[in-house]
């Protein structure tokens, strides 16, 4: 092992918690890697690449894909090492107050500290659970969503009550030539306002849930549901039929490698310390008492996971970084971008 090897943190996922994490960190000037189990970085958001984001301070609507664009960018400032396609299976503390990660692929990897923002884990649909239904995934069932113009001018039948369902149904309202949506309980976990707005532009059906399908083996063309109390069978026409009930994650064996845990997820300070010191967490793969749920929330933990490992490395540090108006690291960079120099490499070329 050279001293090369050795980096001041390892994130452990590139979602957007990672990727955050990996700016900030090299505002701290932090030898930073990211190891990301994918082959690209983004995480969960490329499960809903084609839907927007409104609730990120500081910018316009955009997509998820676009948003990965900009986070994968923001991420290459201070040139982080990355590694693709590469699960960390367990870490091991050393001696000289090293951690040694091991791969699934048997390498080792070196870190001062640890960040890990492995965000849901590996996230699995929860598809449709009737023996038929595989029949017809490569025809008109769908557990997402990848173009509207799919379903301009049809009947569509829309299952779920999450915040995913409600978005899609809002959508395809609008190219569909009616939208049908059956939830299983009498409220949506969604946002009001959007809830609201889906009650006044399509057909609800609650609490009802689809019980039998009706195909020739290639398209379904009628889809049973079923009243969940009172057992009224209704059959409705469909063309397209969307099942959008969330997702199953399972958290990577890194979260389990001692670390505290609570219904999944990793129980982390308010300094997003683990119950291992020099081991921090943000994102979704981890809890405490007021994290919030948001991408926002994520950036927030990523900064505060960063701080802490600042601080554990040099107790004398500062507690954050100065603002990026002041930091003397963005001297430059200010003048690339105001037109005094030409813009630096691009996140595709290490990213």
């Amino acid at each position: 092992m050279n001293e090369e090897d050795i980096y001041d943190v390892t994130i452990i996922g590139g979602g957007p918690a990672g990727m955050y994490a990996a700016f900030y960190a090299g505002m701290r000037e932090m030898k930073v890697k990211v190891i990301e189990g994918k082959d690209q970085l983004g995480g969960f958001l490329h499960t809903y690449s084609d839907k927007t984001i409104w609730d990120v301070g500081g910018v316009p609507p955009m997509t998820c894909s676009r948003l990965i664009e900009w986070l994968v960018q923001q991420a290459n400032t201070f040139d982080p090492t990355v590694v693709l396609n590469c699960s960390i299976e367990r870490f091991t503390p050393m001696d000289n107050r090293l951690f040694a990660l091991h791969t699934s692929g048997g390498e080792l990897h070196y870190s001062r500290t640890i960040i890990i923002a492995i965000g849901r884990g590996i996230a699995e649909i929860q598809r449709l659970d009737m023996e038929e239904a595989h029949e017809y995934e490569r025809s008109n069932l769908h557990y997402t969503v990848q173009s509207t113009e799919r379903f301009k001018g049809k009947h569509v039948l829309i299952s779920g009550g999450g915040n995913s369902a409600v978005d899609w149904t809002i959508e395809l309202a609008e190219q569909a030539k009616t939208v049908t949506v059956v939830h299983r309980q009498e409220e949506f976990r969604a946002m009001e306002r959007n809830v609201k707005h889906m009650k006044n532009i399509t057909d609800v059906r609650t609490p009802y849930q689809i019980t039998q399908l009706y195909g020739n083996g290639e398209r379904i063309h009628q889809v049973a549901i079923t009243h969940v109390h009172t057992g009224e069978n209704i059959l409705l026409e469909v063309d397209e039929i969307v099942v959008s009930h969330g997702y199953t994650s399972h958290v990577s064996d890194i979260a389990r490698c001692g670390l505290e845990m609570s219904e999944g997820m990793i129980v982390m300070s308010r300094f997003a310390e683990t119950n291992i010191p020099g081991i921090f967490s943000a994102g979704d793969c981890a809890t405490h008492e007021s994290k919030v749920r948001l991408i926002a929330g994520a950036f927030n933990d990523a900064i505060v996971a960063v701080n802490s490992a600042k601080q554990y490395l040099n107790p004398q540090a500062p507690q954050m970084a100065y603002v990026s108006s002041h930091n003397d690291l963005f001297r430059e960079k200010n003048r690339q971008i105001t037109g005094w120099g030409t813009f630096g490499k691009q996140a595709s070329s290490s990213l």
